[in-house]
């Protein structure tokens, strides 16, 4: 594949390098890295941007609300975040996928779904028909969503979760890895278990989630 664009990928850690491996598979070259860690050898967002202007970059960051926070910044200052959907990844013509999105290798988006802002569809996840995912989820490695799921804004499914159809889990809420959801959630709330339960509702909401 000719590679001729050139992305910059927000967040150096390992997560990041997945991210970069898509881009690059998506015909991007890796232009660099931006992380405000001291810990990565990687200019930060306020060096970065006195060299480079109008760019695309890509979010490593698997956490949602930094997520949100530097897609924020990052669309303000008025640079590129392009959403990066893997050549392996099977996704309906109807399908709606909005920026900063990445959709991984071998998942899977079916009919008339709706994937907000900064989304991560993980490797092998199936966002089956009329799903909507709220901005800045996260649905992890092979997690399998039925027909007219719902997801709120920040929610985190984990890996190898199963969501039956017609089901709402809501704002910043977390499914627990292997569960079996076949109840509504409510915001807030961790929920573990086959079927699932809830075991916690005192996440803290993020303010711009309230």
């Amino acid at each position: 594949m000719e590679q001729n664009k050139v992305i910059y990928i927000y967040g150096a850690s390992g997560h990041g390098r997945v991210i970069a491996d898509i881009a690059y598979a998506c015909g991007y070259t890796i232009g660099g890295w931006i992380d405000d860690s001291i810990y990565n050898d990687a200019p930060d967002w306020e060096t970065f941007i006195q060299t480079h202007t109008s760019c695309p970059i890509a979010l490593g960051i698997g956490n949602n609300y930094t997520r949100f926070e530097l897609s924020e910044k990052i669309t303000r200052l008025g640079y590129q975040l392009p959403a990066l959907i893997h050549p392996s990844a099977i996704i309906s013509p109807s399908a709606a996928i909005s920026y900063g999105t990445v959709v991984m290798p071998l998942s899977v988006i079916n009919a008339h779904a709706i994937i907000g802002k900064g989304v991560i569809v993980n490797s092998g996840a199936i966002i089956e028909h009329d799903c909507i995912l709220g901005d800045y989820s996260h649905i992890s490695p092979n997690a399998a969503l039925a027909g007219n799921v719902t997801i709120g804004d920040y929610t985190h499914i984990g890996i190898s979760a199963t969501i039956i159809q017609n089901i709402t889990v809501g704002v910043h809420a977390l499914i627990g890895a292997g569960s079996v959801v076949i109840d509504h959630i409510p915001n807030n709330c961790t929920a573990v278990g086959a079927p699932s339960r809830i075991i916690s509702s005192s996440l803290k909401p993020h303010p711009v989630s309230s």
